[in-house]
């Protein structure tokens, strides 16, 4: 991967996937359209960086010229889906329980493929369970706010969490900006949020 290549992925990560690199929500998806064996590349050899952050990378879907990333930061994640409410909507879709992380991540990445998305997958980005509930029941119509997800129950407190992930997003993309790394940049970028 060349450095402007590594610059271009690495600023349409922070972009998108600020809160969760930064350890403020449990995980984003992003689709990227650079070639597979790029994406890989990059995951691969910065896999032990983002390790010590927390975070993993895991690519659940290719399709056509796209790549769906799952980007994690596994304690969160593993606290959230272990919530007795995500715990009992998500056993409604067959992700039981007593599975492994890693089975529940396989299990969401086989029903993800092109143009599908299954609504357990709000639960795995930490979307409150009620807007989740909202969305099914609406057919993602009649939201009270969109944002980074659509809103049907608590406004005031999405708002809020909204303007925390915007903040992520600033703070991480102003260091890459000053020409550090993605991860040089989340060092210095928790502090701050």
């Amino acid at each position: 991967m060349s450095e402007n290549e590594r610059h271009e992925f690495e600023n349409t990560l922070a972009r998108h996937t600020a809160p969760a690199l930064l350890g403020v929500k449990c995980a984003n998806l992003i689709s990227v359209g650079q070639s597979e064996e790029t994406v890989t590349d990059y995951l691969t050899g910065n896999a032990e960086e983002a390790e010590r952050c927390g975070l993993r990378f895991r690519i659940m879907c290719k399709c056509r010229e796209r790549t769906l990333i799952y980007v994690y930061h596994e304690k969160l994640l593993r606290a959230w889906l272990e919530d007795s409410e995500a715990a009992d909507f998500l056993s409604g879709y067959g992700y039981y329980r007593e599975m492994e992380l890693d089975e529940k991540l396989s299990l969401l990445a086989s029903r993800m493929s092109c143009g599908c998305f299954p609504h357990e997958a709000g639960v795995f980005l930490g979307y409150p369970i009620e807007d989740i509930r909202g969305f099914i029941r609406n057919q993602g119509r009649n939201y009270l706010l969109c944002g980074y997800w659509k809103v049907y129950s608590d406004i005031g407190s999405a708002q809020r969490t909204f303007n925390i992930y915007g903040r992520c997003r600033e703070i991480l993309c102003d260091r890459l900006k000053q020409g550090l790394t993605l991860f040089q940049a989340l060092e210095i970028s928790r502090e701050e949020i």
